[in-house]
Formats: C-alpha cells, structure tokens, sequence
C-alpha cells in the first residue's frame, strides 16, 4: 500500500491546494496551463507545498510526455540519455515533452550545462524543483532561460482543506471514522507543508486500533514523539542531528562524526548545508590549531559544486574524518568574541595618527600616518611600534593555546615583542 501522501496526490489543477497566486483563476500559471503552450520554468519553495505535484498535473492536463530524474541519484549520462529519448520519441508537429529535474540546486554545473543545448531548441521543456535560491544554485545561462515561479507554505485553511478532503476521500481512511477534535498540534508539526500534514494524520491514525479515531493535540504531540520520523529537515531532529555532527568533530571522534553524517546524507540534508557547516567547524574548533582544515573545509564545499550528488558524499566525508582527526583550538573564535567585547566596551577609539592614510597634502600637514615605519625596512621584517589606539594600547586579545601550532606562533611573537605575547 502507497503513503498517505502518495495515494492522495492531486491529478488535476481544480483538486490542487494552495498556490493560488499561481493556479487560481486567471493567475498567470494558470493562464499559461490552459493555452497549451509552456515555456521552462523552475519551482522554487519549501518542501511540501506541491512542487512535483504540480508539474505532474501540467504533463497529465497538456497530454505531454513526462520525464522525471532526481538530482540526488542523476548525472550527466542520465540527462543525456533524458534528452535522447526525448529527441528520438517526439513527431515534427508535436508539442516537446517535459523533463522535471527534483531538486535542481544539487546538480553540479557540468549537469546543468547538459541540459541547455535541449531547452533553448525546444527538445524539452525543463520543470525544475528546487528548495534553495535559484539565483544562487542555478547557472546564469540556465536560469535566464527560465521563468521562475515563487510556492509558498500552504495556509491553515489550505491544510485543513486536504486533511477533510483525505478523510472522506482516502480509500483507507473513509473505512474508519476519523475526527479532527483539535488541531493547533497538527498544524504546528506540519508547518505549511502538506506531505508532513498527511505524515502525521497517518502515523496518528495507524497508531490507533480503535473504530473511531480522534485526533487531539495530545495524540499528536504523543505520536511525534513516539516517532520523531527519521529525519525532519526543517524539525527539531535535525538540529539534534546537526548539533551531535559537530560536536563529535570538536570532541575528535571521527566514527561518531562520520555516523551523523551519514544519518543527515540518507535523510536526505543538503549537502550545502552540512558543507557550511563544516568551514564554520573548521574555524571555530580547530582554526590556528591546523590552518589547513580550513583550507580542505572550503575545498569540499567548491568540489560539492563541480562534482553533486551522490560522490559528493565521499567529499564530505573526507572532510569529516580529517577535521575530527585534528588538533583542536578555538583561539581564533575566542579572540573575535574578545575583540567585539572590548569594541562595545571601549566605542570608537581613534586610529593613531602614524596608522592614518595620508592621501592628500592636508592629510598629511595634520601628522596623518607621520613617524610610521614600515616593517619589511627592518630585520625580520618587523619594528615594534604601536598599532592599538592609545586607550587601550596595552590590552591583550589572542590568547595562544597549547598545541603545536600556536606554540610555534607564539614563540615567534614572543621573540618579535621581547614579553608582549
């Protein structure tokens, strides 16, 4: 038997909920579907708010063929392949199909570069999906030959609206008499996303034996927490898988590290995200301790890019294991938070005057930048003269940690400053 959410999909546009700024009478999309003739366009909102369901409707509603691939498993072959079949399937006259690409901010560039030469010639007509920016994750060339289409989070009338329509109408659910005694919980878990909505009343549902089934804020909260449901991208296990992520990476055990990695790329997380997340690690636990984490950090995060989906993940566990596997010091994100503490302390102290710019004859009457002495003049290319302001030319901000690293910073400072560090 399908989920919930499968069985009760839309197929038409008038059993289509929400989005009325797109399909309601008269809206522009809507417009554009019953003319016939679509140009490429991309869905850009969070998930659960009909995105595939809408492209599915617009195949079935044109009489179109229908391609589907998803970025997380596609590559360039499959694009290819996509295209081939679509060139070799379609008549002279006859209206080019559709390819809808799920998750289009996860193909590489080289992926999106497939797909230009078939849309700009009509081979197909491109839907993409996508939860992120498209400004952002879309290559210029691609983008400018789509129209792009804003879902928003379905309404509480909007939900309530599918969760009737699913009781009556699901051929599971109208067996059983199933009421809605209250729903702030189940509209608070679903947070305007309808698959989570349809989730939720099936797990309250089949969590009950009993002939008549009501759904209460009780019962819900209950249900959830019995079955947090794997991963929740945009829910509290997320954050709880995220936190345990990073901090396995700060506390140097890469198996655990590497463990909810592996639970955030098989529930299905941006790899973008967990890739961010990695550069802030690498700064903030292991910074000055091995300046090349940060190096490797960002790396992953450009290779993430080139490469998609699914070899990225070899990517994002390298740099995993090599973060968790080094030493570890949070000198540099002690030093900033010190900084800025001292900055509401103290305001705007003013630059000495021999650290001034002194562009113009003015600037330099007035002592701008005069008696500074520019250190690669001197032996070690340093001389030691003063660069804080004057209130708190004595205070001390970067602390040195103890590892190897920082030691060897700090003896050389030590030499430099004769007992400053």
């Amino acid at each position: 038997m399908q989920p919930l959410a499968e069985r009760s999909r839309p197929r038409t546009l008038d059993e289509y909920v929400g989005q009325k700024h797109l399909v309601g009478e008269k809206s522009i999309l809507r417009l554009m579907i019953d003319s016939g003739n679509i140009a490429s366009f991309i869905l850009w909102g969070p998930p659960g708010v009909g995105k595939t369901t809408l492209a599915k409707i617009i195949a079935n509603q044109l009489e179109r063929p229908f391609y589907t691939l998803s970025a997380v498993t596609s590559g360039v072959k499959d694009v290819r392949q996509v295209i081939e079949k679509a060139k070799s399937s379609r008549f002279f006259s006859q209206a080019s199909p559709i390819l809808f690409i799920d998750e289009i901010h996860r193909f590489s560039k080289s992926q999106q570069d497939s797909l230009l030469g078939a849309v700009e010639n009509g081979t197909i007509t491109l839907i993409g999906a996508t939860t992120e920016n498209p400004s952002f994750e879309v290559i210029t060339p691609l983008l400018s030959r789509c129209q792009v289409y804003v879902l928003k989070p379905l309404e509480d009338t909007d939900l309530m609206e599918l969760a009737a329509r699913v009781i009556k109408n699901d051929v599971e659910l109208k067996k059983r008499k199933i009421v809605i005694e209250e729903n702030e919980s189940l509209l608070r878990y679903a947070g305007g996303d309808a698959r989570k909505l349809l989730n939720i009343i099936e797990l309250v549902v089949n969590s009950d034996a009993s002939d008549t089934v009501k759904i209460t804020n009780k019962t819900v909260t209950e249900r959830l927490q019995q079955n947090p449901m794997a991963y929740d991208k945009d829910g509290e296990v997320h954050y709880d898988i995220i936190s345990a992520f990073i901090k396995s990476i700060r506390g140097s055990d890469p198996d655990a590290a590497v463990y909810w990695l592996a639970r955030m790329v098989a529930g299905g997380e941006d790899p973008k995200f967990i890739a961010r997340r990695l550069v802030i690690s690498a700064a903030e636990d292991i910074g000055l301790a091995n300046p090349n984490a940060l190096l490797l950090a960002n790396a992953c995060f450009d290779s993430l890019h080139k490469i998609g989906w699914p070899e990225g993940r070899i990517i994002l566990a390298e740099t995993t294991i090599y973060l968790a596997s080094s030493p570890k010091s949070n000198s540099a994100y002690r030093a900033i938070d010190d900084a800025l503490a001292l900055v509401e302390k103290t305001g705007n102290l003013p630059v000495p005057l021999h650290l001034r710019n002194a562009p113009t004859k003015m600037m330099k009457d007035l002592d701008y930048g005069k008696g500074y002495k520019y250190a690669h003049d001197y032996e070690n290319n340093f001389v030691e003269q003063q660069f804080l302001p004057d209130k708190i030319k004595k205070e001390r901000i970067w602390q040195a940690q103890d590892n190897s690293a920082e030691r060897k910073m700090s003896n050389w400072l030590r030499m430099l400053w004769k007992g400053k560090y």
